[in-house]
């Protein structure tokens, strides 16, 4: 089992409602409190599990904002579990879940140096990293409505673009999107074999609909010419994963 999320940049708006859901959830969960800094004064901060990144392709007026969320990959081969000192960093093998263990961690930034997506955070209260857990304290939870067994991100998101479920399983939700929709990995030549996916953004033309009876291509076929190769959009997101 690998447990993951399929992320949709056509559809992802940028409201930055996972990143909230996110905040309210994990600041009270398995790695909660997260800290903020100066909430109320005139640079607010803190500790984020999930941020969203901001793109513009294109020139005015034919441009096309993409807005990339980023959080934990929860990789394969994870470099942080890797440079980790104490072993507070580890992958789970039930389900490939990437996690720290607070009581192990130091706080000495080696594995957020060696993670190339910038995905860890030092929690300057508590000394210690933080990170997405995929909020495994929830999807676990049997006290909660199956449909609810989801990270809070996913089910906070208005537009439906957060998926999550078993990439290992062919026949599952996101490994239906990752096929059909030609999803791809960020920075797969960084080695890390990430687990989370993203689905790259429709071209206009695919949501214009094609009169057959003219000769004019149909919205799908539309859709199939003009998609955008994954390489192109990697090197979208590639930009916007500064350290």
């Amino acid at each position: 089992m690998r447990l993951g999320l399929v992320i949709d940049l056509d559809t992802c708006v940028g409201c930055h409602a996972c990143v909230v859901a996110c905040k309210q959830w994990n600041t009270s969960g398995t790695v909660g409190p997260l800290a903020d800094y100066d909430p109320y004064g005139r640079e607010p901060s803190g500790v984020m599990l999930n941020r969203v990144r901001h793109y513009e392709e294109g020139t005015y007026p034919n441009s096309k904002t993409v807005n990339v969320p980023v959080s934990c990959m929860h990789c394969d081969d994870p470099p942080c579990v890797d440079v980790c000192p104490t072993g507070a960093s580890y992958k789970r093998d039930s389900d490939g879940i990437v996690l720290v263990d607070e009581d192990k961690c130091m706080g000495c930034n080696y594995c957020a140096w060696a993670c190339p997506y910038g995905c860890r955070e030092l929690d300057y209260t508590s000394g210690t990293m933080k990170k997405c857990t995929l909020c495994v304290d929830r999807i676990y939870d049997d006290r909660l409505p199956e449909a609810d067994r989801q990270p809070a991100c996913v089910l906070s998101c208005p537009t439906r673009a957060r998926h999550f479920g078993d990439l290992d399983d062919p026949d599952s939700e996101v490994s239906r999107l990752v096929r059909e929709r030609r999803g791809f990995v960020m920075l797969p030549e960084m080695g890390c074999n990430p687990v989370n996916h993203y689905l790259p953004p429709r071209p206009p033309e695919s949501s214009r609909p094609g009169s057959a009876a003219d000769g004019e291509a149909t919205a799908e076929e539309a859709g199939a010419s003009a998609r955008p190769e994954p390489a192109d959009v990697q090197r979208w997101t590639n930009r916007v994963v500064h350290r």
